[in-house]
C-alpha cells in the first residue's frame, strides 16, 4: 500500500459505484482525500445547478465520511489557481475521471505535463460515457454527423469491448486533511432563492439516482416508447440530472437495462436516448465550433430577430400558447422540462419568434438542473436546423396540434397554467376560440392572447429560411 496521500479530484462524479479514480486511489493508498475546486464563474450562467451542486457536495461529503475519506471544497477563479495550492505540497499522487468537453480535455493535457515535469504521480480514468468521445469514427476515419450510423457503430463497439469488472471503493484507515481549507457550503447557493422549491421534486444523491433508474426500468421501461411523449404522466426516467452530476454512471444505467428479459420497443427507444447523449459528446469534441456557433455555416446568414418583449413572454410562460407556457413554467418551478416539451418550446422560440437559438440555449443552461453542454447545445442546434442530423428548418411544430396530440385532456397544461383549469378540453390548447364565459378566466387579462399567430409566424419563418438558401447557392 502506497504511503503517499491519494488525492481524488472530483468534478461531475459524485458517486461510489463505478468511480474508477476513487476506487483506484483507495486500493493503492492508505490515506485518501477527495478534492472539489469550486469555480464560481463556471456557474455564472447555471444558477439552478448551484442548488444541485450544493446538495451533491453535502450528501457526498457525508457518504465519503463512511469510507474515512474527507471531501475538501476550495474556491478558485481557475483550475490552474486551484492546483497551484496543490502542487507545492509533497508526498501525494492525484487521480481524476475525464469530463468530455474540449476545455476540460485540454486542461487534462496541460496539467499532465505540469505534473510530469514535477515528478508527481497521476492517473486519468475514463469518464461518464460508454465509449471515449474520440473512439467512434467512420471507416474512412472521419467523424459521424448522422445519429443512426453513429449509434449503430458505437453500440457495437461498446458491446465488443465486454463489461469490465467493477473496481470497489475501500474504507481507508483514517481521514486526512490535505489542504486544510474548505469553504462554507452555503456560500455556493445563488443569492436569488427561486430554487427553494426544487427540494419538493428532487433529492440529489447517488442512492436516489439508483432508486429512480431501477424503479423506471421495472415499472415504466416497457411502455417508454409510447409514454415518453405524454408530459402529464411519469413516462420518462428523469435520470438526467443524476447523469449530469455523475451520481450515476451511464454504464450503470445500461447494465440495469440489460437485466430485463423482454427487450421490446420501449427498451430500444430508451437505449437510443443514451446513444444521443454519446452522439452529442462526440459532436462537440470533433466539431468544437458548435460550442460557439452554428455547425451548419449557412445559418450564419439567418435573419434572426431581437424582441425583448416576446423573449420575456417566452421565458415567463406567457406566450398565449398553453403547451408552451406550461413547459416554461414547469422549467422555472422544477429545474426540469419534459423532453417532448423541450422540443416544442425551443421550436417556438427559434421559428415562431425567430429569436436566436443561443438565447434559448443560455436560458435553458441557467434553469436546467440537468444542463450538460454537449446535450444542450446539440439539442438546440438540432431544433434550429443548424446542427448535425438536424430536424429540417421547415419542420415547424404547431403548438396547438402538439398540445392536442400529447396532452389531449389538458392535464399537463392545467397543472402548470392553473388560470386555464376551468377551460373545456376542446379549447384548452386554443382558448382564444372560446366564446362562452368561463369562471375566473378572461382572455387578455387572466391569460394572455397569443403573442404571434401560428400561421403567419410559420410563413415568416419559411421566408427567412429561403433567404439563407439563396445566399448559400
Amino acid at each position: 500500500m502506497n504511503k503517499k496521500n491519494g488525492i481524488v479530484w472530483l468534478r461531475d462524479d459524485f458517486r461510489i459505484l463505478k468511480n474508477d479514480a476513487l476506487a483506484y486511489a483507495t486500493q493503492n493508498h492508505s490515506q485518501v482525500c477527495a478534492l472539489y475546486i469550486f469555480k464560481k464563474k463556471n456557474f455564472k450562467k447555471r444558477a439552478a445547478q448551484l442548488w444541485w451542486l450544493y446538495q451533491s457536495l453535502k450528501n457526498f461529503k457525508e457518504k465519503l465520511n463512511q469510507y474515512n475519506i474527507n471531501l475538501e471544497i476550495v474556491e478558485a477563479n481557475s483550475y490552474k489557481e486551484g492546483f497551484e495550492k496543490i502542487i507545492i505540497k509533497k508526498n501525494f499522487s492525484i487521480y481524476w475521471n475525464k469530463v468530455y468537453e474540449p476545455d476540460f480535455l485540454l486542461f487534462d493535457k496541460k496539467f499532465s505535463k505540469i505534473l510530469s515535469s514535477k515528478n508527481i504521480n497521476f492517473k486519468i480514468f475514463k469518464g461518464n460515457l460508454l465509449n471515449e468521445s474520440h473512439e467512434i469514427r467512420k471507416k474512412d476515419n472521419t467523424p459521424f454527423k448522422v445519429f443512426t450510423p453513429f449509434w449503430k457503430t458505437a453500440e457495437k463497439f461498446y458491446l465488443d469491448k465486454g463489461f469490465k469488472s467493477q473496481q470497489k471503493v475501500i474504507i481507508r484507515e483514517k481521514k486526512i486533511n490535505f489542504l486544510n481549507e474548505s469553504i462554507n457550503l452555503e456560500s455556493i447557493l445563488p443569492k436569488k432563492k427561486w430554487y427553494q422549491g426544487f427540494e419538493n421534486f428532487w433529492t440529489p444523491s447517488e442512492e436516489m439516482g439508483l432508486k429512480n433508474i431501477k424503479f423506471f426500468i421495472k415499472n415504466n421501461l416497457s411502455n417508454y416508447g409510447e409514454n415518453r411523449d405524454i408530459p402529464s404522466i411519469e413516462g420518462t426516467s428523469k435520470i438526467s440530472p443524476y447523469l449530469a452530476f455523475g451520481q450515476i454512471h451511464v454504464e450503470t444505467v445500461w447494465e440495469e437495462c440489460q437485466k430485463i428479459e423482454v427487450k421490446n420497443n420501449g427498451y430500444r427507444k430508451y437505449i437510443n436516448e443514451l446513444g444521443w447523449r454519446e452522439f452529442s459528446h462526440s459532436l462537440i469534441n470533433y466539431f468544437p465550433v458548435m460550442l460557439k456557433g452554428n455547425l451548419r455555416k449557412d445559418f450564419d446568414h439567418f435573419p434572426w430577430q431581437e424582441n425583448k418583449d416576446q423573449f420575456s413572454a417566452w421565458k415567463n410562460g406567457m406566450t398565449g400558447y398553453p403547451i408552451i407556457d406550461a413547459g416554461m413554467r414547469e422549467l422555472y418551478k422544477t429545474g426540469w422540462m419534459h423532453n417532448r416539451i423541450r422540443m416544442v418550446t425551443a421550436s417556438f422560440l427559434v421559428k415562431h419568434l425567430r429569436i436566436h437559438w443561443k438565447e434559448g440555449e443560455n436560458y435553458f443552461r441557467n434553469c436546467l438542473l440537468d444542463f450538460n453542454e454537449a446535450n444542450n447545445i446539440a439539442g438546440w442546434q438540432w431544433v434550429a436546423g443548424c446542427g448535425a442530423d438536424a430536424a429540417p428548418y421547415f419542420r415547424i411544430f404547431n403548438p396547438i396540434l402538439q398540445g392536442e396530440r400529447f396532452d389531449p385532456l389538458g392535464n399537463y397544461v392545467k397543472k402548470w397554467v392553473p388560470e386555464l383549469s376551468n377551460i373545456p378540453k376542446k379549447f384548452i390548447h386554443k382558448p382564444w376560440e372560446l366564446n362562452e364565459k368561463i369562471k375566473d378566466f378572461e382572455l387578455g387579462k387572466t391569460y394572455p392572447r397569443p403573442i404571434v399567430i401560428h400561421e403567419k409566424a410559420r410563413n415568416a419563418a419559411l421566408e427567412a429560411f429561403k433567404q439563407i438558401k439563396k445566399k448559400s447557392i
